[in-house]
């Protein structure tokens, strides 16, 4: 009777114990989940984010989106950016007397043109000695007040222009993967016929990820919970920015 007793009481402190694991793992599971799924969607969305900013540069130049993501790299890496260095602004009484900024680069323009006719501006500061003799020595540049108003055009490279030093043409090509798969790439889908009801063509794209691939090899159980959730409220179980269904300004669904 008495060994009988102690067994009873062994198997019921295991089961105890047990009880308590399993109770401890069903809180557990759910909070490590959702705190690696948090650091991984942090990396997938600046994936997205940078995706986004590529498609809208490549329309701008193109005037469609493309589907074909080697190819936007490919832009990317070989398409010069246009930018307007700016100096100088136009003052109230400037605009109050009818100046604006497309009348102040003609002016500007007039007066380069003589100054280079006139003078040899040569080295990597040539255009610095022009525009200081311009501003200096051109009646109708100082008679509007344009001394100090300088607007360029250059071209750039497109990946430091967009990307201000986050990526390299080495690391560009990145930006296609989704983080935390064996080089799986985002999914695209682009209609470029799309009219509204209107009738006005608006071009559009949709970039995602389901969450199958970046969440694919944590708990399965509660992947097959949030994915069902998403599903059950009509929402993509996954990441993705743009729609393919309307315009929605390219934004994200995490936005």
């Amino acid at each position: 009777m008495k060994a009988t007793k102690i067994v009873l009481n062994t198997a019921l402190a295991l089961g105890v114990v047990f009880m308590a694991v399993i109770c401890v793992k069903s809180v557990v599971t759910p909070i490590k989940f959702e705190e690696e799924r948090a650091v991984r969607e942090t990396q997938v969305i600046a994936n997205l984010i940078s995706l986004r900013t590529a498609e809208a540069q490549f329309r701008l130049d193109k005037g469609y989106f493309t589907a074909d993501l080697d190819s936007l790299v490919d832009y990317l890496k070989t398409a010069p950016k246009k930018e307007v260095l700016k100096e100088g602004s136009l003052s109230e009484k400037q605009l109050e007397d009818g100046m604006t900024e497309t009348k102040a680069a003609k002016i500007l323009e007039r007066a380069r043109i003589k100054a280079q006719r006139k003078m040899k501006f040569q080295g990597p500061d040539s255009l610095v000695q022009l525009y200081n003799y311009v501003w200096e020595n051109d009646r109708e540049v100082k008679s509007v007040g344009l001394q100090g108003f300088r607007r360029d055009t250059i071209l750039t490279n497109m990946i430091q222009s967009l990307y201000k030093g986050q990526y390299t043409e080495e690391t560009i090509g990145e930006i296609i993967y989704i983080p935390h798969t064996n080089h799986v790439k985002f999914e695209v889908e682009t209609n470029n016929e799309y009219k509204t009801s209107q009738g006005i063509n608006v071009p559009i794209f949709e970039i995602r990820a389901h969450y199958n691939t970046y969440l694919h090899d944590l708990n399965k159980q509660e992947l097959v919970n949030l994915i069902d959730k998403e599903q059950k409220l009509d929402h993509y179980p996954g990441l993705k920015v743009g729609s393919i269904d309307a315009p929605n300004n390219n934004a994200g669904n995490w936005e």
